[in-house]
């Protein structure tokens, strides 16, 4: 039986955890605009401790804006830059770099004051150790990406390594988010289900595959190469699909490719999601799943809608500036966020365990 001291403990861990969850969708959105703004290359080095401070005045400033001058992105791209157009994509990846370095903080100190009132127990070791292990190599992966746009004729970040700093932050998010689901919500309110187990398992492998283009589609600026709807540029089936060799290039570096792609996973996940909510409607569910299970569905609608406004505002895309395709873009990202939790917390709750025997 759970006594009160245990209870109050997976309170107190739940809820350390759920500020992580804040956290680190803000780091996303934060990553998002830093992005859109073509902030990102704007900072040339890491430095852990001293990178936590801006310029302390107009000295520095103009040192870190030598340092950006001799960046490709500002010989190829932004050589009208003045001091004040530097200052401003500079705070966008400062404030970017400086609020992971405050997740990383609240994770210590939460830490140490939840070990000093014995909240942790043993089983919430490994799962911390996880989680630890995912946010660092997530700040690894963020400077290798950034790297990446700091040579030779690039102009912005790969990518893939774009793709794979994102997957990686919803990876931290949903496992951060699972372990405070299991703290949080008592056994009798999952069921055992396994079809829709299984659905929802496909949906989520679809989602992060989804996301993944998602991720190719900002760093390729695919929105771009067709903002038609519902066509791409007049055409079902573009000629241009698999003009790159080898073929399989196609998948991560044609933006005419990604962006078909992306719009077709879509459609797809909306079928598949008004299968599985009928699935659910049909099933015997808890009270807490009849009050979850409607989100992933609006959430899905939205996503969508999103994703061709997004499109259809890619032609007015003004560089330095930031207007209705910016807007949608960033919302899109928001909802993407929120919807992959809400299908990761049905998993939750349709991941009961067989009772033995």
């Amino acid at each position: 039986m759970e006594t009160q001291q245990y209870r109050k403990g997976n309170r107190a861990v739940a809820t350390w955890l759920i500020i992580g969850v804040v956290m680190i969708i803000v780091q996303v959105i934060l990553g998002g605009i830093t992005r859109l703004t073509g902030s990102g290359l704007s900072i040339t080095e890491w430095e852990v401790v001293t990178g936590s401070f801006p310029p302390m005045n107009e000295a520095h400033w103009l040192a870190e804006f030598r340092k950006y001058q001799e960046t490709p992105q500002y010989r190829l791209l932004n050589t009208d830059f003045t001091l004040s157009d530097f200052k401003f994509i500079y705070f966008w990846e400062w404030f970017h770099r400086v609020w992971a370095r405050l997740i990383g903080i609240v994770f210590l100190v939460g830490f140490i004051w939840l070990t000093a009132k014995k909240y942790l127990r043993k089983d919430m070791v490994n799962p911390l150790l996880v989680l630890f292990i995912l946010g660092a190599v997530q700040g690894a992966v963020g400077w290798i990406m950034v790297a990446s746009g700091l040579t030779g004729d690039a102009v912005y970040v790969k990518p893939t390594r774009l793709a794979l700093h994102f997957i990686l932050a919803l990876l931290l998010l949903c496992y951060t988010w699972w372990f405070a689901l299991q703290l949080l919500i008592p056994a009798q309110q999952r069921i055992l289900s396994p079809p829709i187990k299984k659905l929802t398992i496909v949906l989520l492998v679809l989602m992060t595959v989804q996301l993944i283009y998602g991720a190719l589609m900002a760093g390729h600026r695919a929105a771009t190469v067709a903002p038609t709807w519902p066509t791409i540029n007049g055409d079902w089936l573009p000629a241009t699909l698999w003009q790159d060799n080898p073929l399989l290039l196609n998948l991560i570096d044609n933006p005419i490719t990604i962006h078909f792609i992306h719009r077709n996973l879509a459609y797809l996940i909306v079928i598949l999601v008004i299968i599985w909510y009928r699935k659910m409607s049909q099933a015997e569910i808890t009270p807490l799943i009849g009050r979850w299970k409607r989100f992933p569905l609006i959430l899905t609608v939205i996503q969508v809608l999103l994703g061709i406004f997004s499109v259809l505002t890619s032609k007015d895309i003004i560089p330095n500036h930031w207007g209705n395709f910016e807007w949608m873009a960033q919302l899109h990202q928001i909802v993407a966020m929120i919807l992959l939790l809400s299908m990761v917390s049905l998993l939750y709750l349709f991941h009961k365990q067989r009772q033995q025997a």
